[in-house]
């Protein structure tokens, strides 16, 4: 069977229509590259004021986790359907419910980053003559990274898969191709966007794994040092001993 045969019988594994259809499917990838894109980043610079706002007032906490959390609850396409009236169909509507969606894991990381502080490093910051600002800018907000870059790992790869529900709008970037593959039964389509889905999602997880390795140094567990054997003998039998109680210790901590 030649290739372009498989697009006559309509097969799951299709190369001709990847071949026809790249232009779409670079077009249909980059849309929804950008979408996922200024979501995470729109939901992470909303987040950290509102986390901070949380930090400074815990009175607010019950009321902003709780509305985040709310928000997350609303099904997608109930969600979209309440911002139409103010977005209109466009792609601001579907970045704006995707912003929302973000809010819940970005707050409570952005939160639990910053208080996990400790006490005598801010402390010190101050004693140091560091004010509020400065002191949140180059102590608190390095310390809190790691827990805002793994809130920002969860959230962009859940957000693109949300990203996909723009389809109903026109603006889900491979979304649109897949709910169009469904509507036609165009299964070569419908395989080839869902399989691009999901090595755009672990590409971005894995680039910001490693982003996340190259920002954070210290947050790296270092390797324990070898052992040496010991020589024979007493000493040398109590030696090796002790290094290895020594190191059991250091494995169960």
């Amino acid at each position: 069977m030649s290739t372009r045969d498989c697009l006559v019988a309509n097969d799951w594994i299709c190369g001709e229509y990847v071949r026809s259809r790249s232009q779409e499917l670079v077009d249909a990838t980059l849309e929804h590259l950008a979408i996922t894109s200024v979501s995470v980043l729109i939901g992470v610079v909303v987040a950290v004021p509102l986390a901070l706002l949380v930090r400074r007032w815990p009175v607010l906490s019950g009321p902003v986790l709780g509305l985040t959390t709310l928000l997350y609850s609303i099904p997608s396409l109930a969600m979209f359907s309440l911002l139409l009236p103010v977005f209109g169909l466009s792609a601001a509507l579907v970045v704006t419910g995707l912003v929302l969606y973000s809010l819940t894991i970005l707050v409570r990381n952005v939160l639990m980053g910053l208080e996990s502080v400790p006490e005598e490093v801010r402390e010190a910051a101050r004693g140091m003559g560091y004010g509020p600002v400065r002191r949140l800018w180059e102590v608190e907000l390095p310390l809190a990274l790691p827990a805002l870059l793994a809130g920002v790992r969860i959230t962009t790869v859940a957000t693109v898969a949300l990203t996909t529900v723009g389809a109903i709008v026109d603006y889900g970037g491979l979304g649109t191709l897949i709910l169009d593959g469904l509507d036609t039964s165009f299964k070569a389509q419908v395989l080839t966007a869902s399989v691009l889905c999901v090595l755009l999602a672990l590409a971005a997880d894995l680039l910001l794994l490693g982003v996340g390795r190259l920002l954070t140094p210290w947050s790296r567990t270092p390797r324990a040092p070898r052992r040496r054997r010991g020589t024979s003998g007493t000493s040398g039998t109590s030696s090796t001993s002790s290094t290895s109680g020594t190191g059991k210790a250091a494995e169960a901590i």
